[in-house]
């Protein structure tokens, strides 16, 4: 039983924009817990990162409604238009992470822009909200 490890797991998250590996031991012993426990959350739940974020984030949802409207193509536009690809992090300047459902199905496909939740994204509306320059314009 993990008891209060989620809710600190998430505190600290959302103090420093992920989890050092070097609280990893310190969070165990304060909640009486192994490293290995501790650990196994950090890397089950996707959510949790153990290195910065970019300065801006971006979670492309790759449940399967969001596929089905797109998400796929979605993807990988982000994916070229950003020059990063999912699960990355570009020059400490941006993140893009995979999300497995937003709850936003019936507004499918779906990203999280800086924890902005933006439904019906095609590529043009996605560069529109990220502002990002094309991939062949950034040198």
């Amino acid at each position: 039983m993990v008891g209060p490890l989620l809710p600190v797991l998430n505190e600290v998250q959302s103090e420093l924009g992920y989890i050092p590996e070097h609280a990893i031991p310190r969070i165990a012993a304060a909640l009486n817990l192994s490293r290995a426990e501790v650990h196994g959350v950090v890397s089950f739940y996707h959510d949790y990162r153990t290195r910065p974020p970019g300065r801006r984030v971006v979670k492309v949802c790759r449940a399967e409604a969001c596929q089905a409207m797109g998400g796929d193509a979605l993807a990988a536009h982000v994916e070229a238009r950003l020059g990063c690809a999912i699960g990355e992090t570009r020059d400490d300047e941006v993140t893009v992470d995979a999300a497995y459902c937003f709850g936003n199905c019936a507004c499918a496909p779906a990203v999280m822009i800086d924890g902005a939740l933006h439904g019906r994204v095609t590529p043009a509306r996605f560069d529109e909200l990220v502002g990002a320059p094309a991939e062949e314009e950034r040198s």
